[in-house]
């Protein structure tokens, strides 16, 4: 299970740089369910996601770099490539900062992963977040990948 908030970031905090980064490349294969794959640095990925926005299955399994590459030539529409930032925040979360690529360059995104529904809805963001769009399925990953999403932005 996926628990997180996620927020449009404005304006990237200073010495963004100094934070662990992981290179990420992802495609769908389908997004109602998605089923997505996922090259992060050398690891790959398979990933199912169920419906929902805050809350929602999420199951992930290995795969080889072949196998990736052989579903990528599979996948519909835009293929996602973003780095993102691993950020510290309040001894156990961690800030997921998204900075995407073409086509999406200047989007922003920073995610943050709860282990309960009762923590997510509590949390405070820090000052530097923007616009909650947690409850918005436009900045799902799965639609971003959607040609018809960049004449919408």
């Amino acid at each position: 299970m996926e628990i997180e908030r996620k927020y449009l970031i404005d304006r990237l905090p200073d010495n963004l740089e100094a934070y662990p980064r992981k290179k990420i490349e992802q495609a769908y294969l389908n997004t109602a369910p998605v089923v997505r794959i996922r090259r992060q640095d050398e690891d790959y990925f398979l990933t199912y996601k169920g419906s929902g926005m805050m809350v929602r299955e999420e199951y992930n399994l290995p795969l080889n770099k072949e196998s990736y590459e052989h579903l990528r030539e599979k996948a519909d529409g835009i293929i996602l490539s973003k780095t993102r930032y691993l950020i510290p925040l309040d001894g156990k979360l961690t800030i997921e900062l998204d900075v995407f690529d073409a086509p999406y360059e200047n989007l922003y995104l920073a995610e943050v992963e709860f282990e309960t529904e009762e923590e997510a809805v509590n949390f405070t963001p820090p000052s530097w977040f923007g616009e909650d769009v947690t409850f918005s399925s436009r900045y799902h990953n799965s639609v971003l990948s959607d040609p018809a999403s960049l004449s919408s932005r």
